[in-house]
């Protein structure tokens, strides 16, 4: 059953930290170079000897080179620091509510949901899927934009147990589909995680969001 509500929200965006790869070249290998480039003029032919034009190309490449492999070190070392601090950056979600995409857990208190459907419909219906995907529940609601609540009520008055959910709203003109997406609802953050550089976060039940999936961090506790 879904009855509206009066609670509001800020959005909050956020990236992830970008990844880089490094590169095995060494900065002391410039010694080697002059080395070699000093063994060339050297050994190089008399009748033919190297111009000046070479070598100058030749150590411009190499500065080249040696600049890019530098550059591609900093921004590692920069990736690695961001990707150090991004726990710490999320760290004051914990104990707050997010607007998240992904699957929440239902239990004892009715979930908050944003619902907005086409303008142009007129016949909307919310439908819940449980941790398996299967098709739960499908309720035909009205065809305003905002903030309801969703009891976890079935067709039938019957309660649906307490589980990990998802929702997706559907909206029709006439019997035509002419849209289909998530519907956002709020849940308490419990945990941040970092895996393989990725941001995630545990919220009620045991749920879990990626930072994509949220799209926006309540001010105070609630929504």
């Amino acid at each position: 059953m879904v009855t509206t509500s009066a609670v509001s929200a800020t959005g909050a965006a956020n990236t992830a930290p970008p990844q880089s790869k490094s590169s095995g070249f060494s900065g002391g290998d410039f010694e080697t170079f002059l080395k070699m480039l000093t063994t060339q003029i050297k050994n190089q032919d008399p009748l033919n000897p190297m111009e000046g034009s070479e070598f100058a190309v030749q150590l411009a490449t190499f500065s080249g080179v040696e600049q890019q492999v530098k550059t591609n070190d900093l921004l590692e070392q920069m990736s690695g620091q961001l990707g150090a601090d991004s726990l710490s950056t999320y760290s004051d979600w914990i104990g707050r509510q997010v607007r998240t995409t992904g699957p929440v857990y239902f239990g004892k208190d009715p979930l908050i949901m944003d619902i907005s459907p086409d303008p142009t419909a007129d016949r909307v219906v919310l439908v819940a899927k449980d941790s398996y995907g299967r098709r739960i529940s499908a309720e035909d609601i009205g065809k305003g934009t905002g903030l309801v609540e969703w009891s976890g009520v079935d067709a039938n008055g019957a309660r649906l147990p307490a589980g990990i959910y998802s929702f997706s709203l559907e909206s029709y003109r006439g019997e035509k589909l002419i849209q289909q997406g998530n519907v956002p609802t709020y849940s308490t953050v419990h945990e941040v995680q970092r895996s393989n550089g990725k941001i995630s976060f545990v919220l009620d039940g045991g749920a879990t969001a990626k930072l994509d999936q949220i799209d926006a961090l309540a001010v105070s506790g609630n929504p």
